[in-house]
């Protein structure tokens, strides 16, 4: 009897310990969504333009491309992993889409799926070596962040590849029911599938659970490594799908795309308030990162603010950002 009034007390304990952690997701949410509200108030006062339909359609436009990278980035930073190659990944994706119409002569849809292979390739590089040869994923994604970029540039010289058929322009410059922008509808479809595999699917709940404590969750049975993989696979599917959009919207393959893109993926998933050490956050809160961090950048170039400044903004942003991270976690 002592035993079972035991067992229920702990179920209760436990029980309550979810609710309210559960509670300070919501209440992380809540304040960076007041800060998003908060940023566009600003910047609205900053400037007039802000508001007009053409520069919200720009922001929307813009961030979709930081919004796609910033998904897989979830998916490996809540494993307590880090993605530093989805920018070249990006890149060798983008010349490879545009070689395979120009050079190759193969159709549109052809092409798209095998800038997303390389991607996922990619991906799948980066998970095994840092899942199964258990290196450090700093220095495996750091590593993967020169090779695609190599290899970009070698397969075009260093040139763009321009060219493309014009009806490719669709994936990025076209709009749905000729109001929302194609690279917009894109990316809230893949939130919605991460959305749906994060807090619905027992895959979701292994990567949080790798990510708040692996060795228990190796015990308990969880292929590890496998989630762990897959994780990096889906980060570099991501950056496969923005180097087919960003080709689409600039219309050629450029080796060079991509530059510091990681670091624009990695700041708004911390806005967002995922945990870079892991085991904490969601999709949702990466959203209204994406739209802190393209709110931020278009209010500034409004404002006329050097874009060296704006880097310097963005590396104490990331900083404040992970700093403040820290301090909720203990």
């Amino acid at each position: 009897m002592i035993d079972s009034e035991k067992v229920q007390e702990k179920q209760k304990n436990g029980n309550s310990l979810i609710g309210t952690l559960k509670g300070i997701e919501i209440k992380k949410e809540m304040f960076t969504f007041i800060g998003f509200i908060v940023l566009c108030v600003l910047m609205t006062l900053a400037s007039d333009k802000f508001l007009e339909y053409d520069n919200l359609v720009n922001i929307v436009r813009q961030v979709s491309i930081n919004g796609i990278l910033a998904v897989g980035m979830t998916f490996v930073i809540l494993t307590a992993g880090i993605d530093l190659s989805v920018g070249s990944v990006l890149a060798i994706s983008s010349t490879v889409v545009a070689g395979a119409m120009i050079n190759q002569g193969l159709p549109s849809i052809v092409a798209v799926l095998l800038g997303i292979l390389v991607g996922a390739i990619c991906g799948l590089i980066n998970g095994t070596l840092v899942a199964y040869a258990k290196m450090p994923a700093i220095i495996v994604t750091l590593a993967m962040m020169e090779i695609p970029r190599g290899l970009g540039l070698l397969y075009t010289g260093g040139y763009p590849l321009s060219g493309l058929p014009s009806g490719f322009s669709f994936i990025g410059r076209g709009y749905l029911l000729n109001i929302i922008p194609m690279p917009v509808v894109i990316m809230l479809v893949i939130y919605v599938v991460a959305y749906m595999v994060l807090g619905h699917l027992p895959m979701g709940r292994y990567i949080y659970a790798i990510g708040g404590n692996e060795e228990a969750v190796r015990l308990s049975g969880v292929k590890v490594k496998k989630y762990k993989v897959m994780a990096y696979l889906i980060s570099g599917v991501t950056a496969g799908i923005t180097g087919v959009v960003l080709t689409s919207r600039l219309m050629s393959g450029q080796p060079m795309a991509g530059s510091g893109f990681e670091l624009d993926a990695i700041a708004a998933v911390v806005l967002g308030g995922t945990d870079i050490a892991g085991g904490r956050g969601n999709i949702l809160g990466t959203f209204l990162g994406v739209l802190i961090m393209g709110v931020l950048s278009n209010g500034l170039n409004l404002m006329g603010v050097s874009p060296y400044v704006q880097r310097v903004l963005k590396g104490l942003i990331i900083l404040l950002a992970i700093y403040f991270s820290s301090k909720k976690k203990k």
